[in-house]
């Protein structure tokens, strides 16, 4: 009988908002212990996030959770940022657990670069289980921050609207001006520094 390939799944959260890093995770989960209810992230509740975040660490073979910072983003871009998270992840994942995977699977339309078999899968994070399992720890780890942040900058509400350009962070962002958590390439704030 042929070994099943073992599958790492790779998902990033956080590069619509306006501040923070962008945060990445990789998950290679366990065949002998599935996890039911395993979905794109957006589509779970906060909670149900964090229950299967727990039960994901318990029992996934591998995972790990990297990030690029705000001023890797501001340099390279979104795009570049993102895939570096994703890369940071997969290498973290592998030193940490000793473990390599046959084939990478990452959401979206690009793959980093890495010297792994990689495939790049459109809404993968809804067809694919480790990348879903990947989202949520992603998404969670990118959560934990924004809260950890909105206790450091009180002003600007990132507990509510987790810096995503909502009506009341836009107007948070005029009255206080830019934070230094704020992405300063992104068009609503380097507008903001320029004196629009």
């Amino acid at each position: 009988m042929n070994k099943p390939l073992l599958i790492c799944g790779v998902d990033e959260a956080g590069r619509g908002p306006l501040a923070g890093a962008v945060y990445a995770a990789a998950v290679m989960l366990n065949p002998d212990r599935p996890i039911q209810g395993l979905a794109d992230s957006k589509k779970l509740s906060e909670k149900r996030r964090d229950a299967l975040a727990v039960e994901i660490k318990q029992h996934a073979l591998a995972w790990a959770v990297a990030s690029s910072s705000v001023e890797e983003i501001d340099r390279i871009n979104i795009l570049q940022a993102s895939l570096l998270a994703m890369k940071r992840a997969i290498e973290a994942m592998q030193a940490q657990f000793n473990i390599t995977p046959d084939l990478v699977q990452v959401d979206g339309n690009k793959s980093p670069q890495i010297s792994l078999p990689c495939e790049a899968i459109v809404k993968g994070d809804s067809k694919v289980q480790a990348i879903s399992a990947a989202s949520i720890l992603a998404k969670t780890a990118r959560d934990a921050e924004l809260y950890a942040l909105d206790k450091q900058y009180p002003l600007y509400g990132f507990a509510q609207h987790k810096g995503y350009p909502t009506v009341s962070h836009m107007v948070l962002l005029q009255q206080h001006g830019v934070s230094p958590v704020h992405r300063k390439s992104y068009a609503p704030v380097r507008a903001l520094l320029r004196g629009y």
